[in-house]
């Protein structure tokens, strides 16, 4: 069985910038090769604010969910804020591998970062 039921990453942020096409965002990246549909769930910690929960996503089985955070929205209708930092704790029922990776556009010359998740 690969993978781990719960996994975290400190550093969330997402500018508002957008150029053209391009706009700067977030994505959890999952893999899941457990055998079932992992159900994902996401909570937002912020430094001066509780955290944001009713986040959720689904993985398939031997398949990728790259989650864009941009895209997200909380089942009170809120959304992940820009222009503001984060940590992401991602839970699933099922074992999932997970990263994080961020394009950010507020410069002339693009950002792409990815790591895994702890």
């Amino acid at each position: 069985m690969y993978g781990k039921n719960v996994w975290m990453i400190p550093d969330g942020y997402m500018s508002d910038t957008t150029k053209g096409e391009f706009v700067s965002h977030e994505a959890v990246c999952v893999l899941n090769l457990s055998g079932k549909p992992a159900h994902i769930d996401l909570t937002i910690y912020f430094e001066d604010q509780e955290p944001l929960t009713g986040l959720h996503a689904v993985c398939e089985h031997n398949r990728t969910n790259h989650i864009r955070l941009d895209k997200m929205v909380a089942d009170n209708g809120q959304p992940i804020p820009r222009n503001k930092p984060y940590a992401i704790l991602v839970e699933s029922d099922q074992p999932i591998v997970a990263q994080v990776s961020r394009l950010d556009v507020s410069q002339p010359e693009y950002a792409l970062m990815t790591t895994i998740a702890y």
